[in-house]
């Protein structure tokens, strides 16, 4: 069970007491070429947990070819800081070599799942680690659409032979901004291919939409979605994800303590 590795908490984290949580996450694209502070914090949190590096900027569904520099050092990084695995988005993040900060949705044809499934095909082969595909959430359709988000994943997850980053919010997320049944999608999922689970919360605004902020608590519907998703994956990762509006750290560690009650009953279940 593991926290966001946040600059904003990190100080605090250093101090909580052992066994509150047992890894750390954190962004590779936060780190890479930076020295001081950032450096200093890295060192000390894989000294004191196992890290696991989760990507932002590879744009899987872009068009632009991979900087083989850029995953040379990726691959050395990810390598320095023993991480189990390595996964990023489905979405395209940038275009002709200029970056959005934004994880864009792709249309959902199957087309674009294989384009994917090459990229991420490339990828793994160059970071010589397990690679793991996550779905983003979405606010809006592309007039191509001509596959359930649930058959794409699956088709990128097996065409490339990945591993699979399920997102337990983001999921709730789409399905209640696009009025589906979240279990529907969930049953559709390769959960058997699951590397890793995120938890999170989301903001739920005035006209409906829910935002995915990771700015709130976790609602109890994520935390149900994830019991069920439990009893497919097994034993897996789970993160809670926080970026902001960070509440006290005793607040998360009692996030923490549900996550890990939810994984109980459900292998002791199963």
């Amino acid at each position: 069970m593991g926290l966001g590795f946040r600059r904003e908490l990190a100080e605090s984290l250093f101090e909580a007491p052992a066994g509150s949580f047992d890894f750390v996450e954190l962004a590779p694209e936060n780190y890479l070429g930076f020295g001081g502070r950032r450096r200093r914090l890295l060192r000390k949190a894989t000294a004191q947990w196992p890290v696991i590096a989760h990507g932002l900027a590879l744009s899987l569904g872009g068009e632009d070819p991979f900087d083989p520099g850029y995953l040379d050092s990726l691959a050395q990084f990810l390598s320095d800081i023993g991480t189990p695995h390595y996964s990023d988005h489905l979405c395209v993040g940038s275009a002709e070599g200029r970056h959005s900060h934004e994880l864009l949705p792709l249309p959902l044809t199957l087309s674009c799942a294989r384009h994917c499934a090459k990229r991420v095909k490339e990828v793994t082969e160059a970071l010589g680690l397990p690679m793991a595909v996550e779905h983003v959430s979405a606010y809006g359709c592309w007039p191509e659409d001509e596959m359930s988000e649930a058959d794409f994943v699956t088709e990128v997850v097996e065409a490339s032979g990945c591993g699979l980053l399920l997102d337990v919010n983001n999921l709730y997320v789409n399905a209640s901004n696009f009025g589906f049944d979240p279990y529907q999608m969930l049953e559709r999922m390769p959960l058997e291919e699951t590397l890793q689970i995120h938890v999170a919360g989301h903001r739920l605004r005035s006209d409906g939409l829910r935002i995915d902020t990771h700015s709130e608590p976790i609602l109890d519907q994520v935390y149900a979605l994830l019991a069920e998703a439990l009893k497919r994956t097994g034993p897996v990762p789970i993160l809670i994800e926080r970026d902001d509006r960070f509440p006290p750290l005793e607040d998360l560690f009692l996030e923490v303590e549900r996550v890990r009650n939810i994984a109980r009953r459900a292998f002791c279940a199963g």
